[in-house]
């Protein structure tokens, strides 16, 4: 079975080339083998499915290059040789053009690289040099290899360990601080705690004995407390004092 024709990508016509032949047990193996999955990144040993397998990702990435550079507005090129030596391209703005860029990019390149390289290394000795020199000044604050230095060098030491002295203990102080506040409002809460629970078990202990009472010292108080009150209101008639010839009544 043979097969020719181009595949039109916008305005570019691009040569697809002779599908070879082959036969219906190697194709029906090259679909088992393009079904989605692991694929080993090896030689097809297959003659047949190794064309097939080129032609389908040749066209595959022509498309990928065209639609790049459609839909990013970026110049793109793409140049595939066959097997048999065949030529494939595909280029958005002329293939001549975008390889010429590319040598003059390439020359730039290669013109500034010393620049650069030379560059790097100064900065890599400069910092390997402030790292030496930040490492020398920290064992001397620690105390060692102190037998070369001057007299101003200790003094410097001396007074760098006395700034740095000052600011741990104002450090240790402010947080001294915020810890005491924070444990002074812990209080508060668990005082304020503490007065609620009371008054809930003062409660609670008022209705335990109430409920507790039995039915007939519930009804002798409510008897004595009702005594009471007549009482205190005959009192209140015997003790009026009244003027005037004493009133007889008959019943």
């Amino acid at each position: 079975m043979k097969s020719t024709g181009t595949a039109e990508y916008g305005n570019k016509n691009i040569k697809l080339g002779l599908w070879s032949e082959y036969k219906e047990g190697d194709a029906s193996n090259y679909r088992k083998a393009m079904v989605r999955g692991k694929i080993q990144m090896k030689r097809i040993e297959n003659a047949t499915s190794r064309q097939v397998t080129f032609s389908k990702r040749r066209n595959g990435l022509l498309k990928k290059a065209y639609e790049l550079s459609v839909l990013c507005e970026s110049e793109v090129a793409a140049i595939i040789f066959s097997q048999k030596g065949r030529v494939y391209e595909f280029s958005s703005s002329g293939m001549q053009k975008t390889i010429d860029r590319y040598f003059e990019y390439k020359k730039e390149v290669l013109a500034n690289k010393p620049e650069t390289e030379e560059g790097m290394q100064h900065d890599i000795a400069n910092m390997v040099k402030e790292i030496e020199r930040i490492e020398v000044s920290q064992r001397k604050l620690l105390g060692k290899d102190l037998d070369s230095c001057s007299v101003d060098e200790l003094l410097n030491i001396d007074g760098q360990l006395k700034r740095s002295l000052r600011s741990i203990r104002a450090r240790k102080a402010e947080l001294f601080k915020e810890k005491t506040e924070q444990l002074k409002a812990k209080e508060k809460l668990l005082l304020e705690e503490n007065d609620r629970l009371s008054l809930k078990e003062k409660l609670f202990l008022e209705e335990n004995e109430r409920l507790s009472l039995k039915p007939w010292q519930t009804l002798a108080q409510q008897k004595g407390a009702t005594h009471n009150s007549q009482s205190s209101q005959s009192s209140k008639i015997d003790t009026e004092l009244s003027i005037g010839p004493t009133e007889i009544r008959f019943f």
